[in-house]
């Protein structure tokens, strides 16, 4: 017994020994000793960051978008110019609007508060509208938070000749939304509503004043661009 005992001391010695000499005991000395050194792990170069805008939108090859349409309607200038200036109405028949309301007239100045709802957002802006009686109404998105710029710009002529109660009407509007993100629903905003204006109007004319007379249905001019 007496010579296993000095035999565990000598050991203990030995680990001791083996130690960083501090006289202190460290199990793991003779492991940390025997373990090679690694030379330290320098990163590569880094993928530059995306935020989360960059990844969820694609790159578009145009902000802005423009539309014009031009037809030959079966209604005098005055009836369309009519259809067209009463806002207060659009919530009836115009495109995905929910709702409408003439917040201030006076002259040839209107402010039309509209909303304008398709998934997944409810849009409700301002508008500016100028009117010239029977031959153009324009109207300036003021006051948006989904919208940067919406102009929409109505125009009435003469139609056939010798024929009164039939007329030209143009179209142009040019929209473009604020944010990345929504600019994914330019495609969506330009077919459900742009593309349907002129029709929607002119079936609110026909349920006011009638089946419009024999004119060619066929559009005059119909463009769509990036700006």
């Amino acid at each position: 017994m007496a010579g296993g005992s000095r035999g565990a001391a000598a050991l203990l010695r030995a680990l001791r020994g083996a130690g960083t000499g501090s006289g202190h005991f460290r199990p793991c000395g003779l492991l940390v000793k025997l373990a090679p050194k690694r030379p330290p792990i320098t990163p590569g170069p880094q993928p530059p960051a995306r935020s989360f805008l960059s990844l969820a939108a694609p790159r578009l090859g145009c902000k802005r978008m423009q539309y014009a349409e031009a037809r030959a309607l079966g209604y005098s200038m005055e009836q369309m110019y009519n259809v067209v200036a009463d806002v207060n109405s659009y919530q009836l028949f115009v495109p995905w609007c929910s709702r409408s309301k003439v917040l201030s007239c006076r002259k040839s100045l209107m402010r039309a508060e509209l909303e304008v709802g398709f998934p997944p957002l409810v849009e409700r802006y301002v508008s500016e509208i100028s009117l010239t009686p029977h031959h153009q109404i324009r109207a300036v998105c003021s006051d948006s938070h989904l919208f940067s710029h919406l102009e929409t710009l109505w125009r009435f002529g003469p139609g056939l000749p010798g024929q009164p109660d039939t007329c030209t009407l143009d179209f142009y509007v040019s929209f473009e939304f604020k944010s990345a993100l929504h600019s994914h629903l330019a495609n969506l905003f330009f077919d459900e509503v742009v593309k349907q204006m002129v029709t929607a109007f002119e079936r609110r004319a026909e349920k006011m004043y009638g089946r419009q007379v024999a004119v060619l249905p066929q559009k005059r001019l119909q463009a769509a661009r990036c700006a």
